[in-house]
């Protein structure tokens, strides 16, 4: 950011002026692991380049220091009080309890939010309770968490990011928030592709090779990253429902008879819950 112009008079708003990053940003439509992107084309060496640098990015954001006093803006549900190392969190949300507290608080607002006007989900409501009962020993990590931590946000030039893009989801969490998400949106995108018999990039972006790069790289090795993937995959249900409701709104759709249909990785996020889906996705012979 160069500069912040809180006059509406030039624009007929108050506007803020960035540098312009050149690059490319791995795409969407089509995603980016279907056949002839540019990602899906590179070299094993570039690919790995990539990824690498892609974790670099994520443990520059997480190191950022004081992250709980500087931002406290972001904090879930507003202001107030974030537990300390060793304090008890349970029951904690609203304006007290750990940031995972708050964090996962906000997100189940959003929720009711989303199913105000409409049937709930069998599934989410599930994996809620889920992450209820498996809640990690230890949730007082407190780092500024991009929020929307994927590839897809990121300019890069040369296999290296230039630019980080789309910071409406950033909030205080622990770190494995952002890890998780960025683990779990390629798999997301490697179920579409399987659901449409493509090739797909099974070898890029693996589970394994992510945590083993961030603890190599942060000197912080991930921890209750089962808990936290199911989060991810929780967080995209509710986005991806939400979605279709909108489209449903709008004439574009129609409601499914059952509603859990509304997600597009059900089948995925079933897997998760059932404890299968990693053995399934990261055994040998697997492709993934």
């Amino acid at each position: 950011v160069l500069w912040l112009e809180e006059s509406p008079v030039a624009l007929g708003a108050p506007f803020f002026i960035m540098r312009r990053a050149h690059g490319q940003v791995p795409p969407d439509v089509m995603p980016y692991n279907f056949d002839g992107s540019w990602v899906q084309v590179a070299t094993p060496e570039q690919l790995c380049r990539l990824e690498e640098s892609t974790i670099d990015v994520l443990v520059a954001l997480h190191a950022i220091d004081e992250a709980a006093v500087r931002f406290t803006g972001l904090l879930p549900g507003g202001g107030g009080v974030v537990v300390a190392p060793g304090e008890s969190s349970q029951g904690g949300s609203g304006r007290g309890g750990s940031a995972l507290r708050r964090h996962v608080a906000a997100q189940r607002a959003y929720y009711e939010w989303v199913t105000a006007d409409g049937p709930s989900s069998a599934l989410i409501e599930r994996a809620f309770d889920w992450m209820e009962a498996h809640w990690p020993a230890d949730d007082s990590d407190v780092v500024l968490s991009g929020g929307d931590s994927r590839i897809g946000n990121i300019i890069y030039r040369d296999f290296e990011p230039v630019a980080v893009l789309d910071w409406e989801m950033a909030s205080l969490a622990p770190r494995e928030v952002d890890l998780a998400w960025l683990i779990f949106l390629h798999r997301f995108f490697e179920e579409v592709a399987m659901t449409l018999e493509l090739e797909g990039m099974p070898g890029f972006l693996r589970r394994d090779r992510l945590e083993e790069l961030y603890a190599q790289r942060s000197g912080h090795t991930p921890r209750d990253m089962d808990f936290y993937l199911v989060y991810a995959a929780l967080r995209h249900a509710v986005v991806m429902s939400q979605v279709q409701r909108r489209a449903i709104a709008f004439g574009q759709a129609e409601m499914p008879d059952d509603v859990d249909d509304l997600i597009m990785h059900r089948a995925a996020l079933h897997e998760m819950l059932d404890g299968t889906y990693w053995d399934r996705v990261l055994s040998p012979g697997s492709g993934s």
